[in-house]
């Protein structure tokens, strides 16, 4: 039996709005309308680029409850309820899948790490705490720790394990997943793969280009899902250059720094992430401006 896919095309890995310590939910709303309005294909709240790991759990959770609540079954909301502890990991799902969330997204475990037997057993005891559809989150950059081959093989084993956010950088790794463990979806974790990935077999990306492209973002996966290639190919290179300046530092230090220019009111960042550069934040804002984001 085919496993349930969360949801297809553009998912946006959403900024958290904040007014110094405190969730601007007001902002938080606005965002989520404005990402239904242009199409986005799904909510992911408290990812990185959410900056959760700054955030205790009652404003975490509050947060995923809110985009929940402001969604109404209007746009899937997936979660980011991912931890380096497993106890914590599963509390976190458990109360995300109570609120009525889509999916969840579980990163691999950081700092502590693991070993390949360790991530098959937190990855199953979250999965089987919940119900809901599960999405992991292979990021090693940021982690310290990869999913291997044979590790998410075993994990596809398990039902409610559907879907991998594949943000290695490797293509020859996501060819490996789409031939060997077809029945793991792919989602691209980056930017500047998604339609790599997608020709890969990949059903979307879960992205930080839109939070300030969304309907791009949405239009480039649905050319690719409507066998529009070209178009969606045009999309994919036309938006690289500003994908590569939302890079230029830790994310999501450039995109919020790019949402505040755009006049979105989504805040500070939080220690330890800090302001962008001179020199970085000028080529941001050309960046920006060859767009047409700025003027």
């Amino acid at each position: 039996m085919a496993k349930v896919l969360p949801f297809t095309g553009s998912g946006v890995a959403i900024v958290t709005p904040f007014d110094g310590q405190k969730t601007n939910y007001d902002e938080l709303t606005k965002l989520i309308e404005m990402h239904i309005a242009n199409k986005t294909d799904a909510i992911i709240i408290c990812g990185t680029t959410g900056e959760a790991s700054t955030m205790p759990d009652e404003e975490h959770l509050a947060a995923i409850k809110h985009t929940v609540d402001v969604a109404n079954g209007r746009i899937k909301v997936i979660a980011g309820t991912g931890s380096n502890d497993t106890v914590h990991a599963i509390a976190l799902s458990k109360r995300a899948e109570e609120y009525g969330v889509d999916g969840i997204l579980q990163v691999t475990p950081y700092y502590n790490k693991a070993t390949q037997k360790g991530l098959i057993a937190h990855f199953s005891a979250v999965a089987n705490a919940v119900k809901v559809p599960v999405i992991l989150y292979n990021v090693p950059s940021r982690t310290g720790t990869a999913i291997a081959l044979d590790t998410l093989k075993e994990l596809a084993k398990i039902e409610n394990i559907v879907a991998i956010k594949e943000a290695s950088g490797d293509i020859g790794f996501v060819a490996k997943i789409a031939a060997e463990v077809p029945e793991i979806y792919i989602y691209s974790g980056n930017d500047d793969m998604t339609i790599p990935i997608m020709s890969l077999g990949g059903k979307g990306v879960i992205s930080v280009v839109a939070n300030v492209m969304p309907l791009e973002t949405h239009n480039m996966c649905q050319y690719y899902l409507d066998g529009e290639l070209s178009k969606a190919m045009e999309l994919q290179l036309k938006m690289l250059d500003l994908i590569n300046s939302l890079f230029i530092e830790v994310n999501p230090i450039p995109v919020k720094t790019a949402m505040r220019l755009m006049g979105y009111n989504v805040g500070n960042l939080r220690l330890p992430l800090t302001d962008m550069t001179d020199k970085n934040l000028e080529i941001l804002k050309n960046s920006m401006k060859n767009i047409g984001l700025l003027k």
